[in-house]
């Protein structure tokens, strides 16, 4: 099946009434981008923001005559005669193949593999974690993910207990797992990423290690030699007091989610609990690492 789509250039004032308008013109899906590249990195809790700039995208069915629909957006007075707007035809394509495609094995340090399951393993005597892209934040394409990992491999986790704090779809869990951790304690507040770890878990067949959390359902007095906290400056800067304790002496910390322009401020305010390591970046991106006092 093949479609057509008209992408419309609007503001974050009127995008939600124009993709109400436009689903009830036919449309079969409606997408927001960003159209002036200014990513929001942190929205408060509970809110979905838009750009200033944004691009809506609604898709039809090939065959569906979009001249009534743009006569009638030409009428709207905030997006006037002249509004900018582009259609195009979508090729049919194999969609679920095409997405596939995307994802390769990809090598993190000297010993870690990330695998996704339909490709073949590159090396059967590496550390391989095999992970599917799903609903849960994390399969190590992203470059705060990348750096947790690289740092999870740089270490000894022989019989050491681990604790990844949002575990997400549970990479950082699963690979301190099969680095040689005695064991790894999850915590996430989304529900469905304490589901996408468990499953990841139980592919690589380390589920049995791995305890999974809610926040008000952790143990009391929780504590651990290796942290890994992969979230937001925010969360990590208000929570700062739960994860150090959460920390044993001489344990080992890395937090990462973090933009370089925040890495600074961040690592000043965890130096009250660690001996803080030099920064590491990748990208726009920063990892913070040290060692509890």
């Amino acid at each position: 099946m093949a479609w057509i789509q008209l992408k419309i250039d609007t503001d974050n004032q009127h995008a939600d009434a124009l993709s109400d308008m436009l689903m009830e013109l036919g449309s079969l899906s409606i997408t927001y981008e960003d159209g002036k590249d200014t990513p929001i990195y942190e929205p408060t809790l509970g809110e979905t923001p838009l750009w200033n700039h944004t691009v809506i995208t609604a898709l039809f069915d090939a065959d569906y005559d979009l001249a009534p629909v743009v006569a009638m957006l030409k009428q709207l007075p905030y997006l006037g005669e002249d509004f900018s707007h582009k259609i195009e035809q979508v090729e049919d394509k194999d969609w679920e193949r095409e997405w596939m495609d995307n994802f390769h094995p990809i090598q993190f340090g000297r010993r870690l593999w990330i695998c996704p399951s339909w490709r073949e393993v590159p090396d059967p005597q590496a550390v391989n974690v095999m992970l599917d892209p799903g609903l849960a934040f994390g399969t190590g394409t992203h470059p705060t993910t990348a750096l947790c990992l690289e740092w999870l491999d740089s270490l000894d986790l022989t019989d050491k207990p681990v604790i990844d704090f949002g575990c997400g779809s549970g990479i950082l869990a699963v690979a301190a797992l099969k680095l040689g951790a005695n064991n790894v304690t999850g915590i996430d507040i989304d529900y469905q990423a304490i589901e996408a770890s468990k499953a990841n878990a139980e592919r690589n067949g380390v589920a049995d290690k791995l305890a999974l959390y809610l926040p008000e359902d952790q143990p009391e007095n929780l504590q651990a030699e290796v942290l890994v906290a992969n979230i937001l400056a925010g969360p990590l800067r208000e929570l700062a007091p739960l994860i150090a304790e959460k920390v044993t002496p001489g344990g080992l910390l890395a937090l990462s989610g973090l933009l370089r322009e925040q890495a600074e401020e961040i690592s000043a305010h965890y130096s009250q609990w660690f001996n803080m390591d030099e920064l590491a970046h990748k990208d726009d991106w920063s990892r913070l690492t040290g060692t509890r006092k």
